[in-house]
């Protein structure tokens, strides 16, 4: 279904920043609507090909834009830095590796119900590639792992207790002590990302999986303990693909895209190939240029190409929530 007249219109007349504020708005409205558990694997899947449209639109009318999406949206690590050093007294971040938008809701209903203020809700770029390893350099890391180490010396989040685990929520609440200044960076979403995206798995399974676990006393445990005495910022590093959901490239295409890219999104700068509108583009960013899988293309790979993935050009890929949260202790606690 092509995008309605008014926003195809709009989009092909206004500058580049502006058209990226409008994909960036468009996206967070489809994704951020209220949500039903028993609704959420149909109704993911319906908003995933929604914002499909303007993944369309990208890879088929305006390519060119992607030019410029580094320098027209800020990107979540400049965001989350800034945020940190503007923010006055306690503050925590919960990075939550691979949240995409579609997960907002959960964040959004959550905080309603049991209270919490919301001081903020925004959409910021990731890297480019669209890679942990790529977002934890940018805030000074050099690597994820280096949160479970105390963070070293020369990150941006400074002063602040750093760990980064893979463990159930229930038991990232001890983890987290009296010091006022937390980064916790947890390994959920992106490790059911990586362990759901076989034949057969995909969106509305890892649908189902949010749901369960963004909606459980334990993950709110967490944001409690996170919040005690402290603003905290929710965040991710990138988005995922639900590549299942995608096109199949074939013939001499889809022969391309597994010379290419394998089983993956992103390749060293090389030659983007014969195709008009592309299916690849060069993209420069502080991380070097690299080779881009553009739009909603997958292809045959040896094991099978993954259902859900990461690392090229598509919205929910590279758009991320930013969240504040805040709450009001009762007198009793």
């Amino acid at each position: 279904m092509p995008l309605n007249p008014e926003l195809f219109n709009r989009l092909t007349t206004v500058s580049d920043q502006e058209a990226w504020q409008v994909l960036s708005v468009e996206a967070l409205r489809v994704a951020s609507e209220p949500l039903q558990v028993q609704d959420a694997p149909a109704e993911i899947i319906r908003r995933d090909a929604q914002i499909g449209e303007l993944d369309h639109f990208l890879s088929v009318v305006s390519w060119d834009l992607w030019q410029s999406f580094g320098a027209s949206i800020e990107r979540t690590s400049q965001r989350l830095i800034r945020w940190w050093h503007e923010t006055h007294g306690a503050k925590a971040v919960l990075i939550l590796d691979g949240l995409s938008l579609r997960e907002l809701p959960w964040l959004l209903q959550g905080a309603q119900e049991r209270g919490y203020t919301v001081q903020s809700i925004n959409v910021h770029a990731s890297e480019l590639p669209g890679e942990t390893n790529e977002f934890a350099r940018a805030l000074g890391f050099s690597s994820r792992s280096q949160l479970q180490s105390g963070g070293g010396p020369n990150h941006q989040l400074q002063p602040a207790e750093t760990e980064s685990v893979d463990l159930p929520f229930k038991d990232c609440v001890a983890l987290v002590g009296a010091q006022p200044n937390w980064v916790l960076w947890h390994h959920w979403p992106d490790s059911q990302v990586h362990d759901g995206s076989g034949a057969g798995q995909g969106l509305g399974h890892i649908a189902k999986d949010a749901a369960q676990k963004l909606n459980s006393n334990d993950f709110w445990a967490l944001v409690e303990r996170l919040t005690t005495g402290r603003q905290l910022a929710i965040l991710s590093d990138h988005g995922y693909a639900a590549t299942g959901q995608f096109h199949d490239a074939m013939g001499e295409l889809g022969q391309f895209m597994k010379r290419t890219f394998a089983s993956g999104r992103r390749a060293p700068e090389q030659d983007a190939g014969p195709y008009s509108p592309p299916v690849a583009l060069n993209i420069g960013s502080p991380h070097g240029t690299h080779l881009l899988a553009l739009g909603r293309w997958k292809w045959k790979s040896q094991g099978g190409y993954p259902t859900l993935t990461h690392g090229g050009l598509t919205l929910l890929e590279v758009l991320s929530p930013f969240v504040v949260l805040s709450r009001t202790l009762n007198t009793t606690e």
